[in-house]
């Protein structure tokens, strides 16, 4: 199937590696220029290589961008002010129980994983609008419906970016630009894998006992019972970014194995 992406601009933030890379990667298999962001630059041009390396030929660049401030966003827009495709991916999560996370701790979160996409977005909307067709695409979690007691200051990001997307896709009436936010679930990215590992580690059992023993304790509702792969996360990723998507817009789409547990 063509998705229509050939030719198009894709941003892609944190996209070094896990979920960002392999969208990145499903993008550029479709045709679409793919600009990659990290906050170094050697990061960011072995992230390139591994793109290249999957699809030979492709057109990507690199921008690096350090999003814990307003700086990285103005950095990234001096260097493409134009983009057809902005997939706010950049984010950070970390266990803390409650009573143990400082105000500086909600406001780095909060700056990163919402600020950031608040502020790309504001940008490059208007240009899309203009032009009358662009995709922005949120990336959420499942823990934007289901809290997670041990990273309260992680949910409460990703719920916020629910619901700034929604309210942007209000302003898209009557245009070809969409703008939705895709929820995974559980995912082995590399934070994941390390967080699995650390874990093992701690309770002296092997790594799968350590995920068998996740879906068990803190993501009992999950149907799949395993972490999806940062490729079946990309999958939807580049078909919302894609022009089939046309009459998906407004949108929380979950690809979350099934952790939430509710039909709509």
């Amino acid at each position: 199937m063509d998705l229509g992406l050939e030719g198009k601009t894709a941003l892609v933030t944190g996209s070094t590696a896990g979920i960002g890379l392999s969208a990145a990667i499903g993008l550029a298999r479709e045709g679409a220029h793919v600009i990659l962001n990290g906050r170094q630059e050697q990061r960011i041009e072995r992230a390139k290589q591994e793109l290249l390396k999957a699809v030979p030929g492709a057109k990507v660049s690199g921008v690096a961008a350090d999003f814990s401030s307003a700086k990285g966003a103005e950095a990234v827009t001096k260097a493409f002010p134009d983009v057809d495709v902005l997939v706010n991916n950049v984010g950070i999560f970390e266990p803390k129980a409650f009573e143990q996370i400082p105000d500086e701790d909600w406001q780095r979160f909060f700056e990163i994983n919402v600020m950031s996409g608040v502020r790309l977005s504001r940008f490059y909307f208007p240009k899309m609008r203009a032009k009358g067709w662009g995709r922005i695409i949120f990336v959420s979690s499942e823990s934007a419906v289901q809290i997670p007691s041990e990273m309260i200051h992680y949910g409460m990001t990703k719920t916020a970016q629910v619901s700034i997307a929604r309210g942007i896709a209000e302003l898209t009436t009557g245009t070809g630009v969409t703008v939705n936010t895709v929820l995974p679930g559980p995912t082995f990215s590399e934070g994941v894998g390390q967080f699995v590992s650390d874990l093992a580690k701690t309770q002296g059992i092997d790594t799968k006992t350590a995920e068998r023993d996740f879906f068990i304790n803190a993501r009992p509702t999950s149907i799949m019972k395993r972490f999806a792969s940062t490729e079946e996360i990309a999958n939807l990723i580049v078909y919302v970014a894609s022009t089939k998507s046309s009459a998906t817009n407004g949108a929380s789409l979950r690809v979350d194995g099934g952790v939430v547990r509710a039909i709509l």
